[in-house]
């Protein structure tokens, strides 16, 4: 390339002086396994439009060792954007009838490994030119496939190995959030419709960030006649977090101290925090589900009390089984109920910032108010 110019204008580059009818990128820390070609050029020969990326196996970054991927988990996005795992749904199970030889539909794909026809590529939009370096081209292309005609299949016969690293060995000009914020803007200005709303809500420091002139971006999605975001999310992906098919989502306010439950951008695993609301969304948007959950994008609000002893709560993925993760809000009396316990949802002890469950009391600390906000 001459200089540094990213993953996504070198993909472009490459795809531009590529003679083969089809098109595969790959990263380059991976290691392909015998026979894993195959099996994705034939999907692509049954249908052009069919863009397919092969099971992803771990290789260790600590001794090369390898170990095989799953194909009982396929490929979908949480609030921010960020591409995550997710088990297959049970709808897509009974799709393939039980032969897991039958490939996955993948509502996004991981971005580093797929197989595409290079007409196809080029008719699509290839890539958007717009996006810096590395982040969110991977949701971009998922979006347009599905939403303008295409297929994106997990080929579950084809397996290559990738070295996942515990850090990034390469920098982002002008930081990692100015490119992010950057390209998934993009996303969202472009193909999510009246959903960016939301994004933004969620996410609402994306906003200072300038994300450039998507004019023609736009136009290639109505020259291409595709689909709205809200036919992607009820034909392609039902089970994601945009549905909004919620109770409420918003704050949840403590009334004895008039602070908030707060993600405090917390991972699986860790406890959740409580601050002063700011009213800003954010970390202090959460959703009370139909099926009961306190959820923050795909993490519940999970519980496990022993005896009467106040315990804190922890952050872990949603499962949609109930137990540990069902709360129920009883609106006369303001409380939130742990379930499985009975116990109640408690504010901490001064100086603490994680919340616990405690027995229920009728005391000012254990009535709470949902706050729902407009995120559409």
């Amino acid at each position: 390339m001459g200089e540094r110019s990213g993953l996504i204008r070198a993909r472009l580059r490459g795809a531009s002086v590529a003679k083969g009818e089809v098109l595969t990128f790959l990263d380059a820390h991976i290691e392909c396994t015998e026979g894993w070609l195959e099996p994705l050029l034939t999907r692509i020969k049954d249908d052009r439009k069919n863009v397919v990326c092969p099971i992803i196996d771990v290789i260790s970054d600590d001794n090369f060792a390898f170990h095989t991927g799953s194909d009982m988990t396929y490929g979908g996005f949480n609030w921010k954007l960020q591409f995550r795992w997710y088990p297959v749904p049970q709808r897509e199970v009974d799709r393939r009838g039980g032969d897991r030889t039958i490939p996955l539909k993948t509502p996004t794909m991981a971005g580093g490994l797929f197989s595409m026809s290079k007409s196809y590529f080029d008719e699509l939009g290839s890539y958007d030119a717009g996006m810096d370096v590395w982040g969110a081209e991977n949701i971009e292309i998922s979006f347009r496939i599905w939403m303008c005609g295409g297929t994106l299949e997990i080929v579950t016969c084809s397996h290559v190995g990738h070295v996942f690293r515990k850090s990034t060995p390469y920098t982002f000009p002008g930081g990692t959030g100015r490119i992010i914020n950057r390209n998934n803007q993009r996303v969202a200005e472009v193909w999510m419709d009246d959903y960016k709303k939301f994004y933004y809500k969620i996410n609402p420091g994306v906003r200072n960030t300038e994300y450039g002139d998507v004019t023609q971006r736009k136009e290639l999605r109505k020259d291409l006649q595709c689909h709205t975001f809200e036919w992607y999310l009820e034909n392609v992906y039902p089970e994601s977090q945009f549905r909004l098919a919620f109770e409420n989502i918003g704050e949840i306010r403590n009334i004895a101290t008039r602070k908030c439950l707060d993600n405090m951008g917390r991972k699986e695993h860790e406890k959740l925090g409580f601050y002063a609301c700011h009213g800003q969304g954010g970390n202090q948007i959460f959703a009370l589900t139909k099926n009961n959950e306190i959820q923050h994008d795909d993490l519940c609000l999970d519980a496990a009390p022993r005896g009467g002893a106040a315990e804190a709560i922890t952050m872990y993925k949603c499962h949609g089984k109930r137990g540990n993760q069902e709360w129920i809000f009883k609106k006369t009396e303001k409380t939130i109920i742990h379930a499985p316990s009975g116990f109640c949802l408690d504010v901490p002890p001064q100086g603490k910032d994680a919340p616990v469950v405690t027995r229920c009391s009728g005391h000012s600390s254990q009535q709470w108010e949902l706050v729902e906000k407009d995120m559409m």
